[in-house]
Parts: C-alpha cells; structure tokens; sequence
C-alpha cells in the first residue's frame, strides 16, 4: 500500500520499474509496430518516422515530483508514483505538414481505445506568453477486440502515450526539452526563446503553403498531351522569352506528360527532379512541347521493345524511366546517348535492326 514515505515510494517505484523493464522494451516494440501498421497503412499522410522509447526511470521520479507531489503534500495523499505515471511507453509520430496531425488522430482513434487527448499545439497558442512545442498527445490502449486476441495478452491493458508531431515540431521539441526543467528562465532568454518559436511555427506554415503551392502547379501545368506546334518539335529549342521561360521542361510539365502516358504509375517527385535534371544536361533548353512530341513519335516503338526484352527478361526491370530514356535516345542518338548504357543500348540496336524498326537519329 502506498505511503506519505517518499523516498520509501521511489525505491519502490525503482524496484517494479527494474523488474518490468523487459515486458515494457517488448510491449513497446509491439505497440509501436501496430501504431506504424495502422498510419502507414491508411495512405493518407505522408509519414517521417514512427518510433517509440520506455521512459527512463529518473524522468519518471522528475515527472511525478515536478507535476503531482506538491499537491498530494498538501492534501496529504500517498505517493501511489506507478498510478500517476501513464506514459512509461510512448510512440511518436513525425508526419510532415502540420494539417496532418488531426488526420494522424482521427486514423489512430478508430483503431485503438482513446484514454485522453491533449492539444499542444492548443495549450500553447491560447497563452501568449508561454513557450514550448507543439503538437498532440493521445493516451491510449488496445481497443476492446485486440485486447482479447491471444497474441496481444502480454499487453493488452497497458496504456501508452502517443505523440503526433510535424517535423518542425520535433526539431523544436529538443530545444524545449533542454530548457523545461529549468526553475528560472531570465526575461531576456524567454524573449529570445520566443522569437525562435515563432520561427519554427512560421517554418511549418511555410511547408505546409509550399505543398499546396507546389499541388496547385501541377493541376494549373499546362496540358501538352495535345498535339505541339511544328515550330515547337526542334530539338534544344530555347525557352520563350515571351512565357517567362515557362516553355522549358521542368519537374511540373514532365510529371503532366509522364503521367498522361504512364497512368498507372506514382512517379516520385524526388526522382522526376533529377531526372528532369538530367534531360536538361542532356539536351539544354529541352521544352515540354518538344518532351510531349518526341514521347509520342517514339513511345510505340519503345513499347514493342519493352515486350520483346521483357519475354527474354523474364526478371528484368523496363519501368515508365527505362521507357523514357529509350525513346530519348530514339529521338535523338547522339544528343541522348548517355541515357543508355552501354550494354543497353547496343541491344536496343540490335533490336532495332532485327525488326526493320526507324533506328535513332
């Protein structure tokens, strides 16, 4: 039973928290496990990491003395510390633009029985003068159904803290945690600390803002799946003084074409930005129209290629990149010849020659 003894309650504490310590390390691989299951699995946030920690002893003891031992001094409660201390595991989420935390929440609470929920982000905003990091705080345990299922019986009813957090936020909350255990912060340091905030809050807009910027882009790209100009098809054509340079190809138009002729296929904006790079070394001043052209007079043959190397290769890969560079290289073999390989390019030749196909220019 517990006492007004506290340091009789820490030992104990420190006694059951060495005694469990390997069922919570288990509990917390597994519990963060179902938590990287269930948000990566529902496809609709963009997921930075998900990780998880059994919180150390010493900052349990700074934790229950710091947040519940003056006032169960004063109402002379016993120091019950293993009642008071509901997040001895904790999971993060680190999503990327800070409009996905709720979604993070909504995900998870249809998954997993909802303890409390904390805002952060809330907390923080509604006191002007305060400092610290944002982000939101869920307690949590398995639902109803998973706690009954075999596999989970070694934790079924341990709860566990979760945290959502943008990366912005995660970056902050390092500095927030180096400073939060200090008793006196000068004025002059809490201004500075202030300012810094504010720089991380506005950092998060700014990502934010720039996505939806960049998604607009994109849908407003012009559609060069029509047919182009005969003034526009000349190779190395420079961009239009006129357009304010808005001819030449760029990660927004390729996406546009290469997704018109690959539409199953989620090309990733990592790679279009050095491939597209690429293209632009290759042959500068590459326009989109001049891209959309040579795609349309060399993809068929390309595409008979891909079906005869993939009937020889059973294993081999000729996804939508390999398609493009071989019809770059078709188009124009000189200026595109490091698009191939060695190797792959005197098959694609041979191909060439064997079939009676247009060889490259």
């Amino acid at each position: 039973m517990a006492s007004l003894d506290f340091d009789h309650e820490e030992s104990q504490f420190r006694t059951f928290y060495s005694q469990q310590t390997p069922a919570l390390e288990a509990a917390c691989a597994a519990l963060t496990g179902l938590v990287a299951a269930v948000v990566t699995r529902s496809g609709h946030v963009d997921i930075a990491k998900v990780e998880g920690r059994v919180k150390e002893v010493d900052e349990c003891i700074r934790k229950f003395v710091r947040k519940y031992r003056p006032a169960l001094e004063e109402s002379n409660t016993p120091y019950d510390i293993q009642s008071y201390i509901t997040d001895l595991i904790g999971v993060r989420v680190v999503c990327l633009y800070e409009d996905e935390l709720e979604k993070i929440a909504q995900i998870v609470q249809a998954h997993f029985s909802v303890i409390d929920v904390t805002d952060k982000t809330a907390a923080v905003e509604s006191t002007e003068a305060s400092f610290g990091y944002k982000g939101l705080h869920l307690d949590l345990q398995l639902s109803s159904a998973d706690r009954q299922l075999p596999e989970h019986a070694a934790y079924a009813h341990q709860p566990f803290e979760l945290q959502v957090r943008t990366i912005i936020q995660d970056s902050w909350s390092v500095l927030d945690h180096k400073i939060k255990y200090k008793k006196s912060i000068p004025g002059q340091l809490k201004r500075r600390i202030n300012v810094l905030s504010a720089l991380f809050e506005l950092a998060d807009r700014e990502f934010r803002q720039i996505r939806d910027a960049t998604a607009a882009e994109l849908l407003q790209a012009p559609d060069e799946t029509v047919e182009a100009t005969p003034e526009s098809t000349t190779d190395n054509q420079a961009p239009s003084k006129a357009g304010g340079g808005s001819s030449e190809l760029n990660a927004f138009t390729f996406l546009k074409i290469a997704t018109h002729f690959f539409k199953e296929f989620e090309f990733d904006p990592s790679k279009v930005d050095g491939f597209v790079d690429d293209i632009q070394m290759w042959s500068p001043g590459m326009t989109r129209a001049r891209f959309n052209t040579l795609m349309r007079e060399t993809i068929g043959v390309v595409k008979r290629y891909k079906q005869h190397f993939e009937e020889q290769n059973p294993q081999g890969s000729f996804n939508p990149y390999t398609v493009i560079r071989h019809c770059l290289y078709l188009s124009n073999k000189s200026a595109f010849r490091a698009a191939l390989r060695n190797s792959t390019r005197e098959s694609f030749e041979a191909w060439l020659n064997e079939n009676g196909e247009p060889k490259a220019h």
